[in-house]
């Protein structure tokens, strides 16, 4: 390499700067001696300052294709030396016992038997040498079982035989596991997410249901991920169009909710989280059943991306939820308690409601309202417009939602 044009400093900083993502690498431990040697004496590294030496070792380190410290290391010697000497040292290391044969014919065995515990796949390998006198089972017979573990982990084991497990779960504390008692009070939603699809492994938009366990009102939004990024951000938003007090919080046991960040959320709220028991399927029925009657009924099955999330937001805050919550009639539970005591719930027409019809029949209604809504705005925006205006209006927008999402996929 003719390196002779770079004679200063300033030059060599240009060069750096101008060659960084080129590969300059002189081959042969000789020559990049000699081109180290060479370097130190035309820039006479000695008389310069600590700067200008950081520079000549970078330079170095970039021609000769060493590591800084490794160029250190040399520059060391020769200062020492006067001299760059290459050192011939034959190194053996630890000897290697077990080839590369004897890791696939411990893939070959662990296929047989199904991967059994180490003491026991050391005992077959022992037992075919000693017993059945297989002569290539002679090394893994007296292999120790920590090292059989070792050749399980090597490339070679590994690119004939991979074992995986299934995922464990891990007892969460965050939480409390029971189902909620809201006492006929409002303010105790049920909480869960639907997915709408994947297309070529790629992810959908998801929505989040909301529903208060007395009431049946109930909010719905949509984000592009229930990474905490996206999601606590629509759980406030969420939150806040409930017109009365949130004060339970009941999710199954997803990641998406049991976690701190939705924790730390809602202590600011003063919010209670509860999560589904095990073995109990009905803690949650009732979000469920609403991701299938009104979820998948308005939104459907069909992958929508997750990019179009803002624009269904606005559609469900504007339209579906307050079609859901001022328009649409629930049935709503009469519980009996029979002659032995057992309690039996029917479903009565005439107990047929809104939610909102709900929300203003309970006793003292208007205590569990938030300090900005009273039953007079509410009111406005209940009998605004009929059942049948809302219902049409949502059906337009929803037309409109669809058309725009299919025609710019």
């Amino acid at each position: 390499m003719n390196d002779s044009n770079i004679n200063t400093l300033e030059k060599m900083r240009q060069f750096l700067a101008g060659t960084d993502q080129v590969e300059l690498v002189i081959d042969g431990r000789i020559q990049r001696y000699d081109f180290i040697k060479r370097t130190l004496m035309r820039f006479k590294y000695r008389s310069l300052h600590r700067s200008d030496k950081g520079l000549l070792l970078h330079y170095i380190a970039r021609i000769s294709g060493y590591s800084h410290v490794q160029v250190k290391r040399l520059v060391a010697s020769y200062l020492k030396h006067g001299k760059l000497r290459w050192r011939h040292t034959v190194t053996r290391g630890f000897a290697k016992r077990y080839t590369d044969k004897d890791c696939r014919l411990l893939a070959q065995t662990d296929t047989l038997h199904g991967t059994l515990s180490g003491h026991a796949t050391k005992k077959i390998c022992e037992r075919a040498f000693v017993i059945f006198e297989q002569p290539e089972y002679e090394r893994l017979a007296g292999i120790s079982v920590s090292h059989l573990y070792n050749l399980r982990k090597s490339k070679s084991y590994q690119r004939r035989r991979r074992h995986f497990e299934k995922t464990r779960s891990k007892p969460s504390d965050i939480g409390q596991r029971r189902k909620p008692a809201p006492n006929d009070q409002p303010g105790y939603i049920r909480i869960d997410t639907v997915h709408q699809g994947d297309l070529d492994k790629i992810k959908g938009v998801y929505h989040i249901n909301a529903v208060d366990e007395v009431t049946q009102f109930e909010i719905i939004a949509s984000t592009q991920k229930i990474s905490e990024q996206f999601l606590i951000p629509i759980l406030i938003h969420m939150l806040e169009q409930f017109p009365f007090v949130i004060k339970g919080f009941h999710a199954d046991n997803g990641s998406e909710y049991i976690n701190r960040a939705v924790v730390k959320m809602l202590n600011k709220l003063l919010i209670e989280l509860t999560k589904s028991r095990a073995r109990h399927c009905n803690d949650n029925a009732l979000v469920e059943c609403k991701n299938g009657a009104i979820v998948r009924k308005h939104l459907g099955f069909v992958h929508i991306p997750q990019k179009w999330a803002p624009l269904i937001n606005r559609f469900t805050t504007d339209f579906l939820n307050p079609y859901l919550n001022f328009h649409r009639p629930c049935f709503f539970a009469e519980t009996k308690t029979d002659k032995k005591g057992k309690q039996i719930k029917t479903y009565p027409y005439r107990c047929m409601m809104t939610p909102y019809e709900k929300l203003k029949s309970l006793n003292n209604a208007e205590t569990y309202l938030k300090a900005h809504f009273s039953f007079a705005m509410l009111d406005d925006l209940a009998y605004k417009i009929s059942d049948n205006e809302s219902a049409k209006q949502l059906n337009e927008e929803k037309f409109k939602l669809f058309k725009t999402i299919f025609e710019q996929k």
